[in-house]
């Protein structure tokens, strides 16, 4: 029998206990993508049906293969459960004391059915808000056979485009069950890594409207479905690929997804496409084709953002641009499972998607439609103490023209940081190097100012090197190691203003591994990448000084 994981078992408790506690309400479970939505289902109805046999249980979701998915993990933890089966999809129209459903096939259904205790909702996320939609109506009819019937959803993503989270207004949710995160599955091994690169090739959204908060579709597709951006994709994709086997491709619509298949064709890519039109069989031949490595690219249109449960996906490509963080995490999810090799999961962006929505980890909920944030703010104008809007760029009265401020985001996104745990890489252009007194302790050290691209933000570091004890040999020893590469003789300067004029005519690291921390930028490896005579690279890597800070405070101890 299967066995749960920690955070898997200490969800089913907490819902348990959120049930001896509300004697009314349907509570939401959510867990991110990968993390096994599945192994809870089956568990809530094994533990459900051997402590109270005379529970009957429906599931409902909208795809036939989360149904398959379901039922698979159920017969790992009982192999001899009362399962039934009612999809179309799927072929078989089964009603036991637990039955797995497509809310398609099933929503006029309510008088078969009958009596039910326990409806569970995969994605729940789904489920209307208001009272209509299939789920509810479904649910208002089996509630005439129990008026005390309970539910309990599951998603990775407890909102809605439009309308907040999943238990705002008149929802059929009432709490949320939350134990766990992305980023703590992370850290604890249960979740790959994903890792990302800032993209060459940016696709444009300019000219596309918006509709009920996210680009209308066909628009969109016109918009993106170039063949000259779409070989640019391909072609960086390529380069970036490496040793990657499994490569998912989110695209527009269905021609956009069949165009960047042909490319991928003919730059000698084994590929294939799968959209809504794809015939059952021919899909799943296509997707057990990828599975067992015999294509490597497969690209899809709305089609593979859910119900796709393959962990060995090495290479995600976003060529679909959206204002729905549901469906940013659901393409990044793909690449979450951990994977047979062990490795992480390269996404590359050529939507804007990670800079739209931040890292993964830290996505918020959208905004209620036609939500406002309390009191209309105001300001008032220092010409003619007008009270105006505070958005407004000039003054209606007199005609004062504010100046811009600059905005500031909530974080800092840099080679698409996506994970939002992972060290930012910046390509160092230049450096600078200074001596600097701390303000309040009069105390000197190095500061070193590293320069990258037009839009990165300059990045400084401090070598301690005056200061006494192990903080200051670990400082001079990294300075002797970074004079070492930069070409330096340490030794013949004879002031520290003589050392940081000669350290900066120095050569500088190539790139920088960073991370913010606060307000503070913490560098945490610098590499210098020489040629070896047979053109292949050559690598030297030093980890800052800050390693053994990490942890102490807000920035560096002596500022």
């Amino acid at each position: 029998m299967a066995e749960l994981r920690p955070y898997q078992r200490k969800t089913i408790d907490q819902l348990w206990l959120w049930f001896e506690y509300h004697a009314q309400g349907n509570p939401c479970i959510v867990l991110p993508t990968g993390s096994g939505k599945s192994h809870v289902i089956a568990e809530i109805c094994r533990e459900s049906v051997q402590s109270w046999p005379e529970t009957r249980i429906l599931l409902l979701t909208h795809q036939k293969e989360l149904i398959e998915q379901d039922a698979e993990k159920l017969l790992q933890h009982w192999p001899f459960a009362p399962l039934g089966i009612y999809s179309a999809g799927i072929g078989r129209r089964e009603m036991d004391r637990i039955t797995f459903a497509s809310i398609q096939s099933i929503h006029r259904r309510a008088d078969e059915v009958g009596y039910i205790d326990l409806v569970i909702i995969d994605e729940a996320h789904l489920v209307s808000h208001k009272d209509q939609g299939m789920y509810r109506t479904f649910l208002e009819a089996l509630r005439q056979a129990n008026p005390q019937l309970r539910v309990v959803g599951l998603t990775a993503t407890p909102w809605r485009l439009g309308h907040g989270l999943i238990t705002d207004g008149d929802a059929l949710f009432d709490d949320v069950i939350e134990v766990t995160s992305i980023a703590q599955l992370q850290r604890q091994g249960y979740l790959s890594m994903l890792r990302s690169k800032v993209t060459k090739k940016r696709l444009s959204v300019e000219g596309v409207h918006i509709r009920g908060g996210e680009y209308i579709e066909s628009e969109l597709q016109k918009a993106v479905d170039k063949r000259e951006d779409s070989e640019l994709v391909v072609d960086e994709v390529i380069a970036r690929a490496g040793s990657r086997k499994a490569w998912l491709f989110f695209c527009t619509g269905v021609e956009h997804a069949r165009h960047v298949s042909d490319i991928l064709v003919e730059h000698g890519v084994t590929a294939a496409c799968v959209t809504g039109e794809t015939p059952k069989a021919e899909r799943e031949a296509i997707l057990d084709a990828f599975k067992q490595g015999e294509i490597k690219a497969l690209t899809n249109a709305n089609v593979l953002t859910t119900g796709f449960d393959y962990p060995d996906i090495d290479l995600i490509v976003m060529m679909r641009p959206t204002m729905s963080p549901v469906l940013y995490l659901q393409m990044a999810g793909r690449g979450l499972r951990l994977k047979s090799d062990g490795g992480d999961c390269l996404v590359l962006d050529f939507a804007g998607v990670v800079a739209m929505h931040g890292p993964i980890t830290q996505v918020k909920p959208p905004r209620k439609k036609g939500e406002r944030q309390g009191v209309a703010p105001s300001k008032v104008c220092p010409q003619c103490e007008e009270i105006i809007g505070a958005g407004a760029k000039t003054c209606p009265s007199c005609g004062y023209e504010f100046p811009q401020e600059e905005h500031k985001a909530d974080w800092y996104l840099r080679d698409d940081d996506i994970s939002g745990l992972e060290n930012i890489v910046m390509q160092v252009r230049s450096w600078q190097w200074r001596l600097h007194i701390g303000k309040s302790s009069g105390k000197q050290s190095l500061e070193i100012t590293y320069y990258g691209a037009l839009s990165d933000p300059p990045i400084r570091e401090y070598l301690v090197v005056f200061h006494p004890g192990y903080a200051g040999e670990w400082a001079m020893s990294q300075l002797r190691d970074i004079a070492e590469q930069a070409g330096v003789d340490i030794m013949a300067q004879e002031t520290p203003e003589a050392l940081c004029e000669a350290m900066e005519a120095g050569r500088p690291p190539s790139e920088i591994e960073f991370r913010k921390n606060g307000k503070f930028y913490r560098v945490k490896q610098r590499i210098w990448k020489e040629e070896k005579e047979d053109g292949t690279d050559k690598s030297r890597s030093y980890f800052s000084q800050d390693e053994i800070y990490d942890g102490i405070g807000p920035g560096p101890f002596f500022l």
